[in-house]
């Protein structure tokens, strides 16, 4: 009866993973101590801060008309976790140089030259996608909602429950605006063809107010003001896909290769 023993790991080996570890460790420590400097700078204006995102719901409400708290504790809490979200966002850069300086050695040129840009536009996008948000639809949908509102109601929305919406909308449209990464993406590593991206449209489409369906308030304004900016972002995507798509050569010989 024989029985099988697992080899010790080499000396050189354990250590470089220790030694990961540790880098990781420190990376990770650099980036929270540059979000906790940030967020103790913005601590003093918590007030201005959550005034600047009730702005929108403001402008909406009838004149002399606030927003209610309803929590003990509430009118605190709410405008530190709004100041804590502005201080990630300002300090996202540092954040994300942290982890590109750590997982860039262990890349190839090609992926180097690919990966920077690719981090670059994906907070590009993603900013454009929370401003598009604030400054276009919050105003839209704000007015929309509280245009229904029976003259007997007095419209005065709980701060909590707002810091909640508006944080679910700023990651949706976020996303949303991630969409032409996507589609380039697929196409630079051969996963889709341009053509094959220009058959899916149809379904695109339906996808894309399926999504804001399920993302955005049930009124039909909110819903258009997702999905119609996700297909043209994804008509952009194909449009950029043409340039960094792999010649159908390089597809073919891959695919002769994996059969």
């Amino acid at each position: 009866m024989t029985t099988d023993t697992k080899e010790p790991a080499e000396p050189g080996q354990e250590q470089s993973f220790l030694t990961h570890l540790v880098e990781l460790r420190q990376r990770l420590v650099r980036a929270a101590l540059a979000v906790l400097i940030v967020f103790l700078c913005l601590t003093p204006f918590m007030s201005q801060i959550f005034d600047a995102l009730s702005q929108p719901m403001m402008k909406a409400l009838p004149a002399g008309a606030k927003l209610l708290a309803t929590g003990v504790i509430t009118p605190f809490m709410v405008p530190l976790k709004v100041t804590l979200f502005a201080a990630l966002l300002i300090a996202l850069p540092y954040v994300l140089w942290q982890v590109w300086a750590f997982v860039a050695p262990g890349l190839y040129k090609h992926e180097k030259r690919l990966a920077a840009p690719l981090i670059a536009t994906s907070v590009f996008m993603f900013a454009l996608g929370m401003a598009y948000c604030y400054f276009i639809v919050f105003g839209f949908v704000f007015r929309f909602i509280s245009s229904f509102a029976p003259a007997s109601v007095a419209v005065t929305p709980d701060i909590e429950a707002y810091f909640s919406f508006v944080m679910g909308m700023f990651l949706a449209f976020g996303l949303a605006f991630e969409m032409p990464i996507v589609v380039v993406l697929l196409a630079r590593f051969g996963i889709a063809s341009v053509e094959s991206l220009k058959k899916a449209r149809p379904y695109v489409i339906v996808g894309a107010f399926i999504v804001a369906a399920i993302f955005t308030p049930p009124d039909v304004l909110s819903q258009l003001l997702l999905a119609i900016p996700l297909c043209l972002l994804y008509e952009l995507g194909i449009f950029l896909a043409r340039f960094v798509a792999k010649p159908k050569e390089a597809e073919e010989a891959a695919a002769q290769q994996s059969s």
